[in-house]
């Protein structure tokens, strides 16, 4: 079923502004071509990533053609846009590798295959135009002293930042003709982006006005910030990526399960394709009960299914149950040295000799002395009185019990357990 696209997009607050005579576009009949950009600055998207993703899937589901446009030329430059330091140019040989990365992802999101949605490179109409036709061709119509008044130029030589080069100042005219080239070539009437984006974006309406007395109109979005004024995206590891390699799927997952209720009553809005309905009626049952976390679920399992995969999901809850004290020795003893390596990426971990290990350790010292998990023998023994000490997850009732290989989870690894969430990983080999 076909969807307003800026009603849509009203309701999951995620509109910021819109070019007057918007609405009258979108509302003309036959579908809109409108696009929005992605510099490939690394091989993966991050979540921050996913607002423009979204706004570009509701476009496709309202019936439009959605552009997702790669930035291989511009990749080269740098946009100022929000940043007080001018980054680093990529290489040739790492801007392609970041292309394959993101056009991948972007596949999971956008229905290539069919031609509802378009990808394009923009080093393709960049890579044969010289300096002097650009300069010539693009430059004249926009006067130095409409791009000063841009916001981006304005922060970084007004003493926020360490000033701009000339290669950031030209950004403007770059995208502005990316949305020239894409109006002329393929019909875009609509270029949209995060709000920080509203100058290059109108720069392009500007140009095509100028050099063609055509019109084109502009929308964006909202930047999404977190409600303890942290940044969004950002965990205490780094970045949250869409790439498992970078993030893996039980991580990716757990930051959007850790969200805040202020946060996820917002971001199920944004990130899910739950309808209207549907989040309303969330709403009201994590009222009802914010201890079931209804709203962080329903997220994390949406967004974590389309980015990745529902086995993915699936091994996530599993991973939150062995990390939290619900999993049975069947349960981890079902989970691969991939997925246990996964699960306890971020606990303790410890090493022991395989050879010590076969012949035999009594539990007291493996928590003692061969790994320092429990501070001393009398300790451990106390713990051991109280149910408090696991190997596996499985209660150990026997300080002197002896621990042989036979314990050993896929062949490699002990879990040992204090409560249900101080966890220690024995690597043995």
């Amino acid at each position: 079923m076909k969807t307003d696209f800026l009603e849509e997009l009203k309701w999951r607050r995620m509109l910021h502004d819109a070019m007057p005579g918007t609405q009258e576009l979108l509302a003309k009949g036959t579908p809109v071509k409108g696009y929005i950009g992605f510099d490939p600055t690394a091989d993966s998207l991050g979540v921050g990533h996913l607002v423009q993703v979204m706004t570009l899937l509701h476009f496709q589901r309202a019936g439009h053609h959605p552009i997702a446009l790669v930035g291989g030329a511009t990749g080269l430059v740098g946009d100022p846009s929000g940043k007080s330091q001018e980054r680093n140019l990529l290489t040739d040989e790492v801007l392609q590798h970041n292309l394959a990365g993101i056009k991948a992802q972007l596949a999971k999101f956008l229905d290539f295959d069919s031609g509802r949605a378009s990808l394009v490179n923009n080093a393709d109409w960049f890579r044969e135009l010289r300096f002097l036709d650009f300069i010539r061709d693009v430059g004249k119509h926009l006067t130095v002293n409409y791009m000063m008044a841009k916001d981006s130029v304005q922060k970084r030589i007004s003493g926020e930042g360490e000033g701009m080069s000339f290669t950031e100042f030209t950004y403007q005219l770059v995208q502005g003709h990316d949305f020239f080239h894409l109006w002329k070539t393929m019909g875009v009437e609509l270029q949209m982006g995060g709000s920080d984006q509203w100058g290059n974006i109108v720069t392009g309406t500007e140009l095509i006005r100028r050099r063609a007395q055509g019109q084109a109109w502009a929308l964006t979005t909202n930047l999404i910030t977190k409600a303890d004024g942290t940044k969004f995206g950002k965990t205490e590891a780094g970045n949250v990526w869409l790439s498992p390699q970078r993030t893996s799927p039980y991580e990716f997952y757990q930051f959007w399960l850790n969200a805040s209720d202020a946060d996820a009553a917002n971001w199920v809005r944004i990130f899910t394709l739950h309808s209207k309905d549907e989040v309303e009626a969330l709403e009201a049952a994590h009222a009802k009960d914010p201890s079931a976390r209804h709203l962080q679920r329903a997220l994390a399992n949406d967004v974590t299914a389309r980015v990745h995969s529902q086995a993915d999901v699936d091994f996530a809850v599993k991973a939150a149950e062995v990390l939290f004290g619900k999993a049975t020795i069947e349960t981890l003893k079902a989970l691969s040295e991939g997925q246990i390596a996964s699960i306890f990426k971020d606990v303790p971990q410890k090493t022991l000799s395989r050879d010590e290990l076969v012949k035999g350790i009594p539990f007291v010292e493996l928590v003692v002395t061969k790994t320092g998990f429990v501070e001393s023998k009398g300790a451990a023994r106390k713990l051991i009185e109280q149910n408090g000490l696991a190997l596996n997850k499985e209660k150990v009732t026997d300080p002197m019990k002896v621990i042989d290989a036979s314990a050993l989870l896929s062949d490699r690894y002990l879990l040992l357990s204090r409560g249900k969430k101080d966890n220690c990983l024995v690597q043995v080999g």
